[in-house]
């Protein structure tokens, strides 16, 4: 696997940086994810930044390792390249890599992912869980390729979420089947997503508790990945967590 050198792109800082957590933060993300379909360029740079901060919380990129797991466009793995790290994108679907997809880029399955054991710093994955059928294999080959004492950092959208049906929520609390069809009236095309096939329901207090249950990660931080304030204490509260959390993220360090 060749390194890759980090690049500096054209208005990267015209994007502002903003405190994790704040209000201010969580409208902006909001307000560029409601504008995701007319533009996604804006949408998911300011993600992959904000993403990106978030690990670097704990501890630079730079000379690192980063490998961004179902990363599709490929928006997290340049931006850890503009911070120095040496990233590369394992992606299943062609489908989703756009028309350019960073160099470097592998067709490959999350469940067997084609590198040796403990060559990352940091496994990457961002909202990818909710759409396998197996999390407890995807989680366990994101630790097989972590370093001891390096980082994992998995977030995802649980089911009861309202964002939880994703193209078709938040219609999914009245049924998946008739809320995939409501939209597909409405919308005047398929829907991307099917239950069961490519769509899972997800839930947060089953996934913390698989998470504690592990003896090769230690749990660094439990919390929603969009909320504005105490957003490590929501994660806490059984039942209001699956609904009040949107997106759990999980920071997760590899046990030597």
């Amino acid at each position: 696997m060749s390194r890759a050198t980090g690049a500096t792109a054209e208005g990267h800082h015209s994007i502002p940086r903003t405190k994790d957590p704040s209000l201010r933060r969580s409208l902006a993300l909001f307000r560029a994810f409601l504008h995701e379909q007319q533009d996604p360029e804006h949408c998911y740079t300011l993600l992959a930044r904000d993403a990106a901060d978030q690990v670097e919380a704990y501890g630079s990129v730079k000379g690192r390792t980063v490998l961004d797991i179902g990363g599709g466009g490929g928006y997290f793995t340049e931006e850890f390249r503009r911070r120095g790290a040496y990233s590369y994108l394992f992606e299943p679907d062609a489908g989703e890599l756009g028309k350019q997809p960073p160099e470097g880029t592998v067709l490959a399955d999350g469940y067997l992912l084609p590198v040796a054991d403990a060559v990352a710093d940091v496994a990457f994955s961002s909202n990818v869980l909710e759409h396998v059928d197996d999390p407890a294999t995807f989680l366990s080959e994101m630790v097989r390729v972590t370093k001891p004492g390096g980082l994992i950092y998995v977030s995802f959208t649980n089911w009861y979420s309202p964002w939880g049906g994703h193209e078709w929520a938040p219609w999914h609390y009245f049924g998946a089947e008739r809320a995939r069809k409501r939209y597909e009236r409405r919308a005047a095309k398929p829907a991307k997503h099917r239950l069961g096939e490519n769509l899972h329901a997800i839930h947060i207090g089953a996934t913390l508790r698989h998470v504690r249950a592990r003896t090769d990660v230690e749990i660094v931080s439990a919390r929603s990945r969009y909320w504005p304030f105490l957003a490590g204490a929501i994660t806490k509260v059984p039942g209001l967590r699956e609904f009040a959390t949107w997106n759990l993220l999980l920071i997760l360090r590899r046990c030597p």
